[in-house]
């Protein structure tokens, strides 16, 4: 079976599309190839990983049903670190636009020369609702 990609939805069935597995003999890390990869940060989220479901509208700005991404739990802490629920829904409601974000491309540059299991405190205070 080859790597799944969803988009998950409560009012819609999940979208799936399925990529095949490469070569085995070609690819050392074909085992790691069907971990999901973490939108933001573009690292493969193994299991037994920190994860969390990322509401792209939030819930309180009526995304309660919406279209959610799998990011790794440190992104998706990072995210919310950074945003208020209102600029997430208004703003940044696709990974495209959250990569764009001034203090998420940094945080997403820094992040990615960390192992994929990496945790750490979010620096900076929670953002205000």
């Amino acid at each position: 079976m080859g790597v799944v990609h969803l988009l998950y939805s409560r009012t819609r069935p999940a979208i799936a599309t399925i990529d095949p597995l490469p070569n085995p003999a070609t690819h050392a890390s074909h085992e790691r190839m069907s971990d999901p990869i973490c939108p933001l940060c573009d690292r493969p989220i193994p299991p037994g990983c920190k994860q969390s479901l990322h509401h792209l509208i939030p819930k309180l700005k009526g995304g309660k049903g919406g279209p959610t991404v799998l990011l790794h739990h440190i992104c998706h802490k990072e995210i919310h670190a950074s945003l208020t629920e209102a600029e997430l829904a208004r703003s940044y409601n696709t990974p495209e636009t959250l990569k764009a974000h001034p203090r998420l491309s940094k945080f997403i540059a820094w992040v990615r020369k960390r192992p994929p299991e990496f945790l750490s405190k979010t620096t900076g205070g929670r953002r205000k609702r």
